[in-house]
C-alpha cells in the first residue's frame, strides 16, 4: 500500500494502517519551507525534514526500547530560545544528511533507528518552491506563505512550483507495484496537490492497477479550502492530477457537537459537506463513515480511517455502474 501527501493526515492514516500491513510506502511532499525545516533550508541548504519525520515516527515501532529516542526525535525547542524552534528531529536528520549529503540514506538510518515497518520516500530528490496564484494575480513564494495566510479572500486560483522537478524513481515504483494507493487527508494547497506537481507522479497514478482512494478532509481551511464541500476537493484534485486517476472516495459523515463547532467558527472554518451525488462525478465508487474524533482538535481517528481504507481495498476497483449499489452497501 501507498499513502500519498504530508502532515498530520498522512501520519494518522500510517499509524492506523500500520496493524493492518507492514508492506506500507509514504510518498512525502518535499515542498514545506516554515518552521525548524524553514531555517535549515534557508541557512544550510537542507531540504525540508518536518513531513519525512512526521511519517518514520508514524510508522515506526512503539516500545519500551524506542521510547526516549521517539520523544527526543519530536522535540521542539521554544522559538525564544538561541535554538528558535528547531525540532531535535529536523537537526538530527540533517545531521545526517550532512554526514552522508544523501538524503535517502538519512530516512534509511532513522528507519533502523526507529524500527520503521515499510518505507518513507520524498516525492522528489530535486528542489523547488511551492507557489501560488491568488484571484488578484498575486503570487505568493513558499509554502509557509501559503500554509499561514489566514485570509478567504482572494481565493487561491493556482499552486505551481517556481522549477520543475524529477519524480524519485523509487516513488513511482511504488505507485507502479502498489495493490492500493491512498491520497491525503491534509491541507489540498500545500500537502496534497504540489505532491502531482512533481513530474510523473501524476502519470503513474494514471497507469497504475491499484485501487486509489482520495481521503476528503474532515474541515475546511481558512484561506485554503474555504466554502468547500466534499466534492470540490475531487474536483481540485481532478484538475492536477488529471481524470480517471480516481476509484474511490472516503468521505465523513461526523457532525462535530457545538462546542468544538464554535470552537472552529472562531478559526473560520466549518465541516466539509458530504455532497455525496456530486462526489460520485469522480469516482467509481463511495464510502461515507464516521471518521472524526470528538474533541478538539478534530482530527481522523486513526484506527477508524484504517479499518475503512482497508474495506475498500477489500472490494477493489468498480465500475462505474455499481456506484451507487457499493456506496448504499457501505452504509448499511
Amino acid at each position: 500500500m501507498v499513502a500519498i501527501g504530508g502532515g498530520t493526515g498522512t501520519s494518522t492514516l500510517l499509524g492506523g494502517l500500520k496493524a493492518h500491513t507492514p508492506n506500507l510506502t509514504a510518498i512525502v511532499t518535499m515542498f514545506d519551507s516554515g518552521g525548524s525545516t524553514g531555517l535549515l533550508r534557508s541557512e544550510y541548504g537542507m531540504p525540508p525534514f518536518g513531513d519525512l519525520r512526521r511519517c518514520l515516527l508514524a510508522l515506526g515501532e512503539v516500545s519500551e526500547h524506542t521510547a526516549p529516542i521517539r520523544a527526543a526525535l519530536d522535540y521542539r525547542f521554544a522559538e525564544a530560545s538561541s535554538l528558535n524552534g528547531h525540532s531535535v528531529g529536523n537537526l538530527f536528520m540533517a545531521a545526517l544528511t550532512s554526514l552522508s549529503d544523501d538524503l535517502e540514506r538519512c530516512v534509511e538510518q532513522l528507519s533502523g533507528i526507529l524500527r520503521v515497518r515499510g518505507s518513507v520516500l520524498p516525492v522528489t530528490l530535486g528542489r523547488a518552491d511551492l507557489c501560488a496564484e491568488l484571484a488578484d494575480g498575486r503570487i505568493l513564494h513558499g509554502e509557509a506563505a501559503i500554509d499561514q495566510r489566514g485570509a478567504p479572500l482572494p481565493r487561491i486560483e493556482r499552486v505551481f512550483l517556481d522549477s520543475p522537478v524529477d519524480a524519485n524513481a523509487r516513488a513511482l515504483r511504488a505507485i507502479e507495484e502498489a495493490d492500493a494507493v491512498v491520497i491525503g487527508p491534509g491541507d489540498l494547497y500545500t500537502r496534497i496537490l504540489p505532491v502531482f506537481l512533481v513530474d510523473g507522479i501524476a502519470d503513474a497514478l494514471a497507469a497504475s492497477a491499484a485501487t486509489r482512494i482520495f481521503v476528503c478532509n474532515l474541515m475546511t481551511k481558512r484561506g485554503e479550502t474555504d466554502g468547500f464541500r466534499a466534492s470540490d476537493f475531487l474536483r481540485e484534485f481532478e484538475r492536477y492530477a488529471g481524470p480517471a486517476r480516481l476509484d474511490w472516495a472516503l468521505v465523513n459523515t461526523t457532525t462535530p457537537g457545538g462546542t468544538v463547532q464554535a470552537a472552529y467558527d472562531h478559526e473560520g472554518a466549518t465541516v466539509v459537506e458530504a455532497d455525496i451525488q456530486t462526489v460520485e462525478r469522480y469516482v467509481n465508487g463511495v464510502f461515507t463513515a464516521s471518521l472524526a474524533t470528538p474533541d478538539l482538535p478534530v482530527r481522523h481517528d486513526s484506527p477508524t480511517l484504517a479499518d475503512a481504507v482497508m474495506r475498500i481495498v477489500q472490494t477493489g476497483r468498480i465500475q462505474r455502474h455499481r456506484s451507487s449499489l457499493v456506496r448504499a452497501a457501505v452504509n448499511g
